[in-house]
């Protein structure tokens, strides 16, 4: 397919807005975090472990960070972004997608999405998420405030060592589309999730972790985060 070409530039906003005459897209208009890791800085998480695990950089063409566990049952890795800064809010749409792999899909517990900070994130307080039970090789996504949760289960399939692309939208009013599957690119549209237990009195943070399901050690890739909101 062809490229379609705009050599005066396009923008989102108004010819009479400070920046309307930019020939680029209006970056001011989203709050938005993307993470490719291509680079990791330890002080950017705040970082809860049971056992001894490492995060580092893996040489994998895309840029992934990968978590690895030490070989007790229940050893964990869990990562929250220093700084939470995404409230959900009447009116402001919100987005996340992330693509990950797990080593054992059935014999480990993770977590992935937007939660507040907290040292269990697998039975946090509040958070739009996705958590996959240790036992069982199902995704449920989690909508969840103060301890009362909107949760659907088993919306997808996950496999050992093979990447699943997870996202969500929230319109800004009544509902939270929720998407899952392997194609990175699109996702498949999975379902729906009213807002009655959306988290919008807390600020959250990009978060995600794995933790042992047996006495062995599990990894968890991670290619990219992407969260946004419009201000």
């Amino acid at each position: 397919m062809g490229t379609t070409n705009h050599p005066n530039g396009e923008t989102n906003n108004t010819a009479q807005n400070a920046l309307g005459q930019m020939t680029t897209q209006d970056p001011t208009r989203s709050h938005t975090y993307f993470d490719d890791f291509d680079t990791y800085v330890a002080a950017d998480w705040t970082v809860t472990e049971t056992g001894v695990a490492t995060q580092a950089l893996a040489d994998v063409d895309g840029g992934v960070l990968l978590i690895t566990n030490a070989a007790a049952d229940d050893d964990a890795s869990f990562s929250n972004k220093v700084g939470e800064s995404f409230l959900m809010e009447s009116g402001k749409p919100s987005f996340f997608k992330a693509r990950i792999a797990v080593s054992d899909a059935t014999q480990s517990d993770f977590v992935v999405g937007l939660q507040i900070t907290d040292t269990t994130p697998l039975a946090v307080s509040d958070g739009i998420y996705f958590r996959k039970d240790d036992g069982d090789a199902l995704l449920d996504f989690v909508v969840i405030k103060d301890s009362v949760a909107t949760t659907a289960t088993g919306i997808a399939t996950v496999a050992d060592d093979t990447y699943i692309t997870v996202a969500f939208y929230y319109n800004g009013d009544d509902k939270i589309s929720y998407y899952a599957g392997t194609d990175s690119a699109n996702p498949t549209f999975i379902g729906e999730s009213v807002t009655t237990n959306l988290p919008d009195d807390e600020e959250l943070t990009i978060s995600f972790g794995i933790q042992n399901g047996e006495a062995v050690a599990k990894t968890m890739s991670i290619d990219y985060i992407f969260a946004s909101k419009e201000r």
